[in-house]
């Protein structure tokens, strides 16, 4: 006598697999994967009823194994999100006042380089050279030197 196959639970199995691989893929996307909680407690369910059903009718449980496997890893990758996104909100508030704060000291520390910067400027013009040297030292006297060079220069440009 001929043993007949039964396909108890695979339709259940293919099922969960789907569902569990669409919650897999939702549970990978950060902040989106929360709601990969609900397909995958659902792809165990399915899983847990279709093995239980293959498992009564001696029927093939590799759809059904599969499908609670890829689930349960979906459900966990999920609910770790839960964690995560609550130690986020958790320390939302300390945020943007460490950001501020960072900012506040670049924009110091810059401000001081640039405070104790030397400035050259080199202009070149059919063989005229006009070199300016700035630093902080006798800064008052390079400032009206510049402005001399300005008013020299300005009246010398040729009209249009």
């Amino acid at each position: 006598m001929e043993e007949v196959k039964n396909n108890s639970g695979q339709a259940l199995g293919i099922a969960a697999l789907i569902t569990g691989i669409i919650s897999f893929i939702l549970a990978s996307i950060p902040c989106v994967g929360i709601i990969a909680i609900v397909p995958a407690i659902m792809a165990v369910i399915m899983a847990a009823i279709g093995l239980s059903q293959a498992t009564r009718d001696s029927s093939p449980r590799g759809l059904n194994i599969a499908g609670l496997i890829i689930g349960i890893l979906a459900f966990l990758l999920s609910f770790s999100q839960v964690f995560v996104g609550g130690k986020l909100i958790k320390h939302a508030d300390k945020f943007p006042v460490e950001v501020r704060d960072a900012i506040k000291d670049i924009k110091r520390d810059v401000l001081k380089d640039l405070e104790d910067a030397n400035v050259n400027i080199r202009v070149e013009s059919d063989g005229d050279v006009v070199e300016i040297r700035a630093s902080k030292q006798g800064s008052d006297e390079k400032v009206k030197q510049l402005e001399d060079l300005e008013k020299e220069k300005a009246d010398t440009l040729p009209a249009k």
